[in-house]
């Protein structure tokens, strides 16, 4: 999408860390369930609780660096979020703090949206480009290096758009709204096509097709709209990233047979129609948690 070049941004939802060691990737081949942790955990990091552990004992990931906060300078207008992918992450977070509390009873924002460059660490543990961007909920702050855009786009084949960028940040930002309404609660570590992590990443592709269909109403404190109304274009670049970060393509991609058992995220398929529910019908029509499984 794009925004409106004068529209001002409020970048007080974001900060920035700078100086952090990047991690590695894992090396040797490894057993197949491991590879697939890492490599869903790479592309979109969501339960990062249960699997950082794993990953970080896969990496062999030692301290981070000393690294420096630092701030978005020269992200002011929608003319800077259109041609900087740090500021379209701060506009991006100002539109959907905006969408959100006008959706959500007694709602509250994450605590931050830390944008690093290479590692940093989270309450749920090192945040890395083996992490990819993830929502943490013991510190309620969503953490996002903006070169995971680059390997989601050369690597998994995903637009390079951005909407599909913009598409991580509001998936991320449907975790945190899922930790409100309570769906977040009681998802423990089960695995499948019916399972409880996947039920929570379809509720969160949800959320953001639902932000996506009004994100144009969105205004500034002036009342300057955010977003230009989406394009077909736009929305066939966010379906893209959705996508990629299907369990069934992320196994085809590390090369092991797609096993529904080991689904946490849901298919391409059904990342993709999830957000067009959000997208055609708003919010209430994100109750994945209360559909049987043969409607997921």
């Amino acid at each position: 999408m794009t925004f409106n070049d004068n529209v001002r941004i409020d970048t007080s939802k974001v900060s920035k860390r700078r100086g952090g060691a990047r991690g590695g990737m894992i090396a040797g081949g490894g057993a197949g369930i491991a590879l697939l942790l890492f490599l869903g955990s790479q592309l979109l990091g969501i339960d990062l609780t249960p699997y950082a552990p794993v990953v970080e004992q896969a990496l062999g990931s030692g301290p981070v660096s000393e690294e420096q906060a630092g701030s978005l300078e020269g992200c002011a207008t929608g003319a800077d979020a259109n041609t900087d992918a740090e500021c379209r992450m701060a506009a991006t977070s100002d539109s959907l703090d905006r969408y959100w509390a006008s959706q959500v009873g007694n709602y509250r924002g994450p605590s931050d949206v830390v944008l690093y460059d290479g590692q940093t660490q989270s309450a749920c543990g090192t945040a890395s480009g083996a992490t990819g961007p993830f929502y943490c909920p013991a510190d309620e702050a969503i953490y996002l290096d903006v070169a995971f855009f680059d390997t989601l786009s050369s690597d998994y084949g995903a637009s390079d758009g951005s909407l599909a960028q913009m598409y991580v940040l509001a998936h991320e930002w449907g975790h945190h709204i899922s930790n409100l309404i309570g769906s977040l609660q009681g998802v423990g570590r089960e695995t499948g096509p019916a399972s409880g992590s996947v039920r929570l990443e379809l509720q969160a592709d949800c959320f953001a097709g639902a932000w996506v269909r009004d994100a144009s109403t969105v205004t500034d404190d002036s009342g300057v709209p955010f977003l230009k109304p989406v394009t077909k274009q736009e929305i066939a670049d966010a379906m893209s990233a959705a996508a990629a970060v299907g369990d069934d393509h992320i196994m085809e991609s590390a090369g092991v047979g797609v096993n529904p058992e080991r689904f946490t995220h849901g298919t391409s398929e059904q990342r993709q129609r999830w957000f067009q529910t959000g997208y055609q019908q708003g919010p209430t029509a994100c109750g994945t948690f209360d559909v049987p499984a043969a409607q997921l």
